[in-house]
């Protein structure tokens, strides 16, 4: 419900075009067609000599001329002779077969075969349009462009392509016993290592503009930064200050900054106390609970997938994993475990349930892969019992 929530909610990431050498991570936003037949011509795929088929019975062949690659066509002009190629020339006019150099001894340009070499059509040859031809999409949009699908865009040859412009995202942890590393801290005070951590995360997943920000419990600083962030960001990720205590401030001073509330508290745990709500200029606003564990959760439970549905990201398949031991007991509502992930034996892989102590033991995340939801139920969850698999 939470999720379907978020999603219809989001405004959609406006496309922009970029140079291609600046779009690795980023979302293609239009299709992708090849310019011409890929590969344009009957490309050789090993070096070697270029013969004719018709040629089968043949042994031994004299070598005419050399192709290599980036050279227009030579023609055979004798069939019973051969042309010297090399990898990705164009197969010379008059052959149709490449016998490769490990299968033949060359002496003094004559070719002897070695036995049971083959020759046969199109043997170690890549036809003219097998991978793609024009008019055919080779990428939709919708997909992540890395090494590979950059290689795509090129050889389209696109020195530009559209794609989803990257949101601004601003981190904001609230709370006066926050205190950042390197700076002294009283024995009433706790590091401020959450925005750390969600900042790395969402860096991980590929966003570079994500600022950080630390405002203390006090309703007018609080109102009057949060103005300032929801007037220059896309999405505003809070940690703390959303559940029921007095200095728990964000739920209101959003509303007062006319921040629509969508929902308040998600039937799981951890993380029930997270909140989402849009601005009136359609910002989107997680406010995600200050325990470690629980904001890491539904930082990668709802906000990272949300972010990427908002640049028309294709959704990711989902991973499910069995459980290397079982959960003793069972649940009455939806429960996040943290768990690494080890080989099965059998050519597959397991998940060992790590349980902290606690949504505030950040330390038992440390080595984990991710977490499993695990659904409500009366009974306890065995070895074996397939959950979905949610990684960092």
């Amino acid at each position: 419900m939470a999720e379907r929530a978020i999603r219809e909610r989001l405004r959609e990431l406006p496309a922009e075009v970029r140079p291609l050498d600046q779009c690795v991570g980023r979302t293609l936003r239009q299709d992708v067609y090849a310019e011409r037949d890929n590969p344009p011509f009957d490309r050789v795929c090993m070096d070697g000599i270029a013969v004719t088929s018709a040629a089968r019975g043949q042994r031994t062949f004299t070598i005419e001329a050399t192709q290599p690659a980036g050279a227009p066509a030579v023609r055979l002009s004798i069939p019973r002779n051969a042309i010297e190629v090399m990898t990705g020339a164009v197969l010379p006019l008059g052959t149709d077969c490449v016998i490769p150099v490990e299968e033949y001894e060359l002496t003094a340009g004559a070719v002897a075969l070695h036995d049971q070499v083959v020759i046969e059509p199109y043997r170690n040859v890549q036809r003219r349009g097998s991978d793609s031809r024009p008019g055919v999409p080779m990428l939709r949009a919708g997909i992540r462009l890395g090494a590979p699908e950059i290689a795509v865009v090129a050889s389209a040859g696109l020195a530009s392509v559209s794609v989803s412009r990257q949101p601004t995202l601003m981190v904001i942890s609230t709370g006066d016993e926050l205190v950042d590393p390197g700076k002294p801290i009283a024995d009433h005070q706790v590091r401020r290592s959450n925005a750390y951590a969600i900042v790395a995360a969402l860096r991980e997943h590929g966003f570079d503009q994500v600022g950080n920000d630390h405002i203390a419990d006090d309703e007018n600083t609080l109102r009057d930064r949060l103005a300032r962030h929801l007037n220059e960001c896309d999405v505003l990720i809070l940690s703390g200050g959303v559940s029921k205590g007095r200095f728990d401030l964000v739920p209101k001073v959003l509303r007062d900054l006319r921040v629509e509330q969508v929902f308040h508290q998600i039937a799981q745990r951890p993380g029930m106390p997270m909140w989402f709500g849009i601005s009136s200029e359609g910002r989107a606003v997680f406010g995600l609970p200050g325990n470690p564990v629980s904001t890491l959760v539904c930082l990668a439970r709802y906000v990272i997938p949300a972010i990427l549905t908002a640049m028309e990201a294709d959704p990711v398949a989902p991973e499910t994993v069995g459980l290397a031991s079982g959960v003793t007991r069972g649940r009455t509502v939806a429960t996040f475990v943290p768990v690494s992930l080890r080989s099965d034996g059998h050519g597959g892989t397991s998940a060992v349930p790590v349980v902290p102590n606690g949504s505030g033991d950040f330390l038992a995340l440390a080595g984990t892969a991710g977490f499993v939801e695990l659904p409500p139920q009366p009974d306890p969850y065995p070895e074996g019992f397939v959950a979905r698999l949610y990684r960092w």
